[in-house]
């Protein structure tokens, strides 16, 4: 465990994993090759450990961390509710999170997605960055919102109270004083892999 405190404005990354991705088939979509040995997860985890000191990977209760492709020493937060969605999924985390003591001085939580490994370090540094305890942030390409968002910590109650597969756009709704938008030239914010075409799409432009 990192005893250092951290730092004035530091975030933790949720990385949430948690779903069922049943549109990708029978497969467990989090354990599908990538990139050489790693898995989707595995891979989405690496790019946001460039960015962020403080990290947890959200799991369901029965999940094997191993066979997902993380290392032993992965810090996991495990979902009791994710099988109610993604909402529940969320509040479980942010749960956890308060009871972390190892984050007490944490100003946001910026929320990421299992599936989405094309974000650049870059971006979320950038993110991280601009962030607080008030605000929410989340970056946009092209006109369009992507991933992730970033969640200051005097809104964590509300995200705490999430249900069902309510997602945290209700929560972005409500607050449109602390809403910024963070206009980003990097694609990958939107750029999710939901089917094992899409999953291979990604596999080739990477070789390139």
């Amino acid at each position: 465990m990192n005893c250092e405190p951290p730092r004035a404005n530091a975030c933790v990354a949720i990385i949430m994993a948690a779903g069922y991705s049943r549109r990708f088939g029978a497969q467990d979509k989090r354990s599908a090759p990538l990139t050489g040995e790693q898995t989707l997860l595995a891979a989405t985890l690496a790019r946001a450990q460039q960015a962020f000191a403080l990290l947890r990977v959200v799991l369901r209760e029965d999940d094997d961390p191993h066979a997902l492709g993380l290392a032993a020493t992965t810090p996991i937060i495990r979902a009791p509710r994710a099988g109610c969605g993604l909402g529940a999924s969320l509040g479980d985390a942010v749960a956890a999170l308060n009871g972390d003591r190892e984050l007490d001085g944490v100003v946001a939580a910026a929320v990421l997605l299992g599936d989405m490994p094309a974000i650049s370090p870059a971006t979320l540094r950038q993110l991280q960055g601009q962030a607080d305890a008030s605000t929410i942030l989340r970056p946009s390409h092209a006109g369009r919102p992507g991933h992730p968002v970033l969640f200051g910590r005097e809104v964590w109650p509300e995200l705490e109270a999430l249900y069902g597969d309510q997602g945290a756009r209700e929560i972005i709704h409500r607050h449109p004083g602390r809403y910024r938008k963070i206009a980003v030239s990097d694609a990958g914010v939107g750029r999710d892999i939901d089917t094992p075409t899409e999953l291979q799409g990604w596999i080739e432009e990477d070789r390139r």
